[in-house]
C-alpha cells in the first residue's frame, strides 16, 4: 500500500485499495482505510459539488453521454517545459466510458491540428455522434466547423462562462494537471510528449475511475497464448 502510495501520490485509499485487488490481494476498502490512518497517509480533501445550467423551460443544457463514442469532448491545457518556453495539450475523451482517446503535445495547436486529431480518431473509432468543446477560437474557426459537420457529427459548445457544462474534460484535465504535469520537470517536448502518452495508457487501462466502480475505462485485455502443435 505504502509503495503504490508513493508511486500514486494523489491517490486517496479507495483507488489504492482497487489497485491491491487488481494485483491479487483480498482486502476490502474498511481494512485499507484503517491501514491508511494508522501509518499517517493523507486523504485528499472532497470535490465540491457542482452546478448545473438550467433555462427558463426547466430544462438543462448539458447534453448527457448515453453510449460509447456517443459524446467526445476536447479541451487544451497549457505547460511548459523545464526551459520556459510553453507547449499545449490537446485532450480528447468519450465521455461515457470516460477513455482518454488521445493527449496531442505540441508547442502550437490550431484548428487544423484539431481536424488532424479527430481525423485520426474518425479512423480508428468512426464518427462520434456529438463532439463538445468550449468556444475557443480553435474548435468555432469555420473550417473545423464545416469539417465536423461534413463527417456527420454535430458540435456541441458550452455556454460562455459555464464551464461545468464540458465537467468531464474539466475533471480529466484536472486530475491530468495534479498527477502528472506538477510533478514533473519535461526537460524537452518529446520527453513531455513520451510522459504524457505513458500517463494517458495508465489513465485508461490501470488507474481506478470511481465513477465506473473503480474499474478503468478501458483495461488492457488479457489475450491467451495460442498452444502451438508439438512437430514430430
Amino acid at each position: 500500500m505504502i509503495e503504490l502510495t508513493r508511486q500514486y501520490g494523489r491517490y486517496g485509499y479507495r483507488r489504492i485499495a482497487a489497485l491491491l485487488r487488481d494485483a491479487g490481494w483480498q482486502i476490502n476498502d474498511k481494512r485499507v482505510e484503517r491501514l491508511w490512518r494508522r501509518e499517517g497517509l493523507k486523504v485528499p480533501m472532497k470535490q465540491p459539488k457542482k452546478g448545473r445550467l438550467w433555462l427558463n423551460d426547466g430544462s438543462c443544457v448539458r447534453l448527457r453521454p448515453e453510449y460509447r463514442d456517443h459524446v467526445w469532448s476536447y479541451d487544451f491545457v497549457h505547460h511548459r517545459t523545464d526551459d520556459g518556453k510553453a507547449f499545449r495539450t490537446l485532450n480528447i475523451l468519450d465521455e461515457h466510458s470516460r477513455e482518454c482517446l488521445a493527449i496531442r503535445v505540441k508547442r502550437r495547436l490550431n484548428s487544423a491540428e484539431v481536424i488532424d486529431a479527430l481525423t485520426d480518431l474518425f479512423i480508428l473509432r468512426g464518427v462520434p455522434a456529438f463532439i463538445r468543446s468550449d468556444n475557443g477560437p480553435e474548435f468555432i474557426a469555420q473550417a473545423a466547423r464545416d469539417w465536423i459537420a461534413a463527417v456527420g457529427a454535430q458540435t456541441a459548445y458550452i455556454e460562455p462562462g459555464s464551464p461545468w457544462e464540458n465537467g468531464y474534460c474539466e475533471s480529466f484535465n484536472a486530475r491530468f494537471r495534479d498527477e502528472l504535469l506538477n510533478g514533473e520537470v519535461f526537460y524537452s517536448l518529446r520527453e513531455a510528449q513520451i510522459l504524457i502518452e505513458q500517463w494517458r495508457n495508465h489513465y485508461n487501462t490501470k488507474r481506478p475511475h470511481s465513477a465506473l466502480g473503480y474499474r478503468p475505462p478501458a483495461p488492457e485485455a488479457i489475450v491467451p497464448v495460442e498452444t502451438r502443435p508439438i512437430m514430430h
